[in-house]
């Protein structure tokens, strides 16, 4: 069968821009770098901007991987965002609304932003496409999500997300611009839902590593990731989200690979405080965010102004913010009422 995949020789070469110099921005410029297209990529740190564009190494976030010549790399948002037409965001969730308030003026205000960040900001329990839209209102924003580990993109792997956007138009330029023999990209309708899911799926990836850290097996592990599924579901038809949309690439398909690989940040730091490691000398041990601590105590006052029960993430937020014992979690998980599957 041949491949309908135009290649890069047949694509127009455009110049687009990536805010956040972390292993899966970098990967993500790998792609589009591949595909043709002329990538800068803005990191906050100048010193290790420098660094990473003279040495083709982001040892930081990417360790391990040769980095194609002619990405640039800089921390000038003026200088790289000259000319681009397309802005592809991967600033971690927190740290999203200071930074494109920070460079925000420089980026051309109509050009359309691609939102990769996963997570609810604290305080605000915007989704990032919300934070994006408030603060560059003149941007059409597109989503992306799915099952992708940097480390594995960046390699050169097999690998498919979704692209989402309320107008369709939107969706299928990105893919357009995304999309190769070893990136494939799938559209979506439904924005909310790809973006809950995205974010959602931290969450229970911190309960199956805490599961598996304390030593329990493949049946528990299976079973937070299916009831794992079945709250983000309720969290995303309570959002505005469509149903379907958990069934695939940005539900089951980022929920199955953030809980069961070493790969995935927020499973490793489960794993690290089953074994009775604390929050903050767990993150003064790693360069990278596991987004999916901050997103536990969103979702978790989420929850409560909805009405919606989500009791795996109660339990991950009593673990991580309330002193619980991971162990004491599990057993009340447990031994809750019972009910039909469907509740």
């Amino acid at each position: 069968m041949t491949d309908p995949t135009p290649s890069k020789d047949d694509r127009q070469r455009v110049k687009i821009l990536v805010l956040g110099d972390g292993g899966w921005g970098t990967a993500l410029a790998m792609v589009l770098h591949e595909n043709g297209h002329a990538v800068r990529v803005w990191g906050v740190d100048a010193e290790y901007t420098r660094q990473v564009h003279s040495t083709r190494r982001n040892p930081k976030f990417l360790p391990g991987v040769v980095l194609p010549e002619g990405i640039l790399f800089g921390s000038d948002p003026a200088q790289l965002a000259d000319g681009v037409v397309l802005v592809v965001s991967v600033i971690p969730t927190q740290f999203l609304r200071s930074a494109l308030t920070h460079i925000g003026s420089h980026l051309p205000p109509k050009a359309p932003i691609v939102s990769c960040s996963k997570g609810f900001e604290r305080g605000s329990l915007r989704l990032p496409s919300g934070v994006v839209s408030e603060l560059l209102p003149a941007a059409e924003v597109v989503v992306l999500s799915g099952p992708s580990h940097a480390e594995e993109v960046s390699r050169g792997l097999p690998t498919t997300v979704v692209v989402a956007a309320a107008e369709a138009e939107n969706a299928a330029g990105v893919q357009r611009l995304l999309n190769g023999r070893r990136f494939r990209v799938y559209t979506s309708g439904d924005p909310v839902g790809v973006e809950v899911g995205g974010a959602a799926k931290n969450v229970i990836a911190l309960a199956a590593g805490i599961s598996d850290g304390l030593g329990f097996g493949d049946n528990t592990r299976a079973g937070l990731i299916t009831r794992g599924l079945h709250e983000i579901t309720r969290l995303g038809k309570a959002l505005g989200a469509q149903v379907e949309t958990f069934a695939g690439l940005s539900g089951t398909g980022d929920l199955i690979v953030t809980c069961t690989s070493s790969h995935s940040r927020n499973y490793t730091v489960g794993f690290r405080i089953a074994r009775g490691e604390g929050l903050e000398d767990i993150g003064r041990s790693t360069e990278t965010v596991a987004e999916g601590v901050e997103t536990t105590r969103s979702i978790h006052e989420l929850a409560r102004n909805l009405g919606v029960t989500l009791p795996i993430t109660a339990q991950v937020h009593a673990v991580l913010f309330e002193g619980k014992s991971p162990r004491e979690a599990v057993e009340d998980l447990m031994c809750r009422e019972v009910k039909e599957e469907r509740h």
